[in-house]
């Protein structure tokens, strides 16, 4: 019996220490600065949106232009090389699909693409539907 309680006492303490050895040794790790930039990174990454609309104001030198999309405004600020150059190409009423992201509290367009309009499209199709039915002759 004794020497059952010491081999218990023996093992419950060597559990102890090996548990309470583990513990330390994570708490201690220092965290390397590595990760904490990771996670920093990942935070305040900007995060692309798109909108599709119409423009409702554009000054092309400046790169500021408006898109109204279905349920909102959004006021972009052009400053690529790029979007500025496809931004001279537009005017006020086409339709264009941006990509933009948050930047220091600035709306700030990464690209601006013109969307082909819906109606143009319907309307040549029915042009080109109309001059093939003129050009059928009439059979009977």
């Amino acid at each position: 019996m004794k020497n059952t309680i010491k081999v218990l006492v023996l093992a419950l303490t060597a559990l102890s220490f090996s548990g309470l050895s583990f513990a330390q040794s994570k708490s201690t790790t220092p965290a390397t600065p590595s990760a904490d930039k990771k996670t920093e990174t990942t935070s305040t990454k900007a995060k692309n949106t798109r909108v599709t609309g119409e423009i409702t104001s554009l000054d092309s030198k400046s790169g500021m232009f408006s898109v109204k999309a279905k349920d909102k405004e959004v006021n972009l600020m052009a400053e690529s090389k790029r979007a500025k150059g496809a931004l001279e190409k537009l005017k006020v009423g086409d339709m264009v699909t941006a990509s933009y992201s948050e930047k220091d509290g600035k709306m700030v367009a990464s690209s601006v693409k013109a969307e082909k309009s819906t109606a143009s499209k319907s309307d040549k199709s029915m042009d080109k539907k109309s001059d093939s039915m003129d050009k059928k002759p009439a059979t009977k």
